[in-house]
């Protein structure tokens, strides 16, 4: 795939990478939350044939079914595409299912048009926050990645508003033009593709060294012969000849223990993505408004309003693990934040079951402002977090698939909750949100026992967290934790980080350059 050097090095090649990945981000949040408020126009009901609660809940959630065949396709394509190509191909589907959903007149045109959309974000989901984790330093990757879950809230929010907005215009272009605007950032991003660079991690995994080592030091700004750029090279060399050891990783092998754990790590990824979705988060993204009317019974009118300001706290409280990820690290907000969700659904339950009763309004009210609550926690916890952890937690040589698989939880699961969500909002009402209140606090105690810190480590260093069966992840982790501001970096899985840094110290000393790719 061509590139064009537009960008430059240093600090202004890492933005346009950033700026690109937060395009990518804008768009998905722009698509999960835009069929909110088109689903209560009435020239959409009066075009689509008044559809009922179940066949709404199937048309919403088949993007979802679509995005869940994005991760499939990546799977099987993303190591031979690599990153900027799969971002490239992403995009192409989003465009080809944007124009179908625009130009529909019946439900099952409208249908293929959100699932070939979906095959599109399925592709980008799954590889833009690897792309980005992938080219940044490890003591920045927290912040850079969850920033884009946060700007998936940014999408979310002018969904929102611009449906709003475009309620008023009447006719068809009020559903019509907004679900066109997802072309303007797919076109963003596909232009700005072609000016970044791919993956070094993808390149030497690929043979591809010396075209890997130039991306690492246009990315940091820094010469080939820097200490910091042989020092990432050795680790990441020395990463994948542990990791190819007796031929390499079988797929069919995945239940089988190897020298660094990847069947477990990939069921780490799966669930961390699955307590992304089943906490009830898309209930509110993209039911809000239908249940400010039918729970709460607030009109029509003030429930989008009301609706649009609750997605303003989920970028509000994204603020948090953008700007202090590296510092709390993943585990803390991961736990106490499932458990502030799940105080807030059975609140909501408990206000709600008042309904019919002298006092239903009062109750009502106070209902609403735990939905702006859920939405806070989960900005500042489990929004971000494990869109930042799963490309993380996984090997080099599995990241690509493996990111796949654990983001296809996220979709699989958003289909399987936002299907039944119409259903289950209109008939049980206020117990429906006992059901999330329990699998909220269920992820507590198992976030506390199966999943290890990885904030501040560089993506080799996490390896060697799951080389040592006898500790396990979460122990050690919290071991290097403690020794980390006494000894500096860990070791990693053959060589210690002291003695690799020292040694690619004096290679570049002695001009080594690019010849040290031979050397490792």
């Amino acid at each position: 795939m061509v590139k064009v050097d537009v960008f430059g090095t240093g600090f202004a090649l890492q933005a346009a990478i950033w700026v690109a990945c937060g395009m990518a981000f804008i768009l998905f949040g722009y698509d999960q939350g835009v069929f909110s408020g088109i689903v209560e126009n009435d020239n959409y009901l009066e075009t689509m044939g008044h559809p009922n609660d179940s066949l709404t809940g199937i048309i919403v959630s088949i993007y979802n079914l679509g995005c869940f065949s994005g991760c499939i396709v990546n799977f099987l394509l993303g190591d031979w595409l690599g990153r900027r190509r799969a971002m490239w191909f992403a995009m192409t589907w989003v465009i080809i299912g944007a124009t179908l959903q625009c130009s529909a007149y019946s439900v099952p045109h409208m249908m293929v048009g959100r699932f070939v959309c979906g095959i599109g974000t399925g592709i980008e989901t799954s590889t833009v926050p690897m792309y980005q984790a992938e080219l940044c330093e490890a003591s920045k990757r927290g912040k850079l990645v969850c920033s884009e879950p946060l700007l998936v809230g940014v999408g979310i929010v002018i969904s929102y508003f611009f449906d709003y907005g475009m309620s008023f215009v009447g006719g068809q272009i009020a559903w019509r033009l907004p679900i066109a605007c997802q072309m303007v950032w797919a076109f963003i991003v596909t232009l700005l593709v072609f000016g970044l660079p791919e993956s070094p991690r993808f390149c030497y995994q690929h043979g591809r060294n010396y075209e890997a080592l130039q991306i690492l030091s246009d990315v940091y700004g820094k010469p080939k012969e820097d200490p910091q750029i042989l020092s990432e090279q050795t680790e990441i060399l020395e990463a994948i000849s542990v990791e190819t050891e007796n031929g390499g990783f079988k797929w069919r092998n995945i239940f089988k223990r190897d020298e660094v754990s990847t069947g477990y790590r990939v069921l780490l990824a799966y669930g961390m993505q699955f307590m992304n979705q089943v906490g009830g988060i898309n209930l509110v993204v993209y039911f809000i408004p239908t249940i400010l009317n039918t729970n709460v019974g607030l009109s029509k009118n003030l429930s989008q309003i009301i609706g649009g300001c609750v997605q303003i706290m989920f970028v509000i409280g994204s603020l948090f693990p953008t700007i202090f990820v590296d510092r709390v690290g993943r585990r803390q907000p991961m736990m106490w934040g499932s458990f502030g969700l799940g105080i807030c659904m059975m609140m909501v339950a408990i206000l709600l079951s008042f309904k019919g009763q002298a006092n239903e309004h009062a109750t009502s009210s106070a209902a609403v402002v735990f939905f702006f609550v859920y939405m806070l926690i989960f900005g500042a916890s489990v929004n971000c977090i494990p869109w930042c952890y799963v490309p993380e937690i996984l090997p080099l040589h599995a990241r690509t698939k493996g990111t796949a698989i654990g983001v296809s939880s996220n979709w699989i699961w958003n289909f399987f909750v936002v299907m039944i969500t119409p259903v289950i909002i209109n008939r049980l009402q206020w117990k429906a949100y006992l059901i999330f209140m329990c699998t909220n606090f269920a992820f507590v105690p198992l976030i506390y026992f199966f999943y290890p810190e990885t904030a501040k480590m560089t993506l080799e260093e996490i390896d060697y967290l799951f080389t040592n069966p006898d500790k396990g992840p979460v122990k050690l982790s919290k071991e290097i934790a403690k020794e980390r501001p006494e000894h500096g970096r860990v070791g990693t899985l053959g060589m210690d980080r002291g003695e690799a840094k020292r040694e690619t110290e004096e290679d570049s000393k002695s001009g080594a350059g690019e010849e040290h790719i031979e050397k490792v």
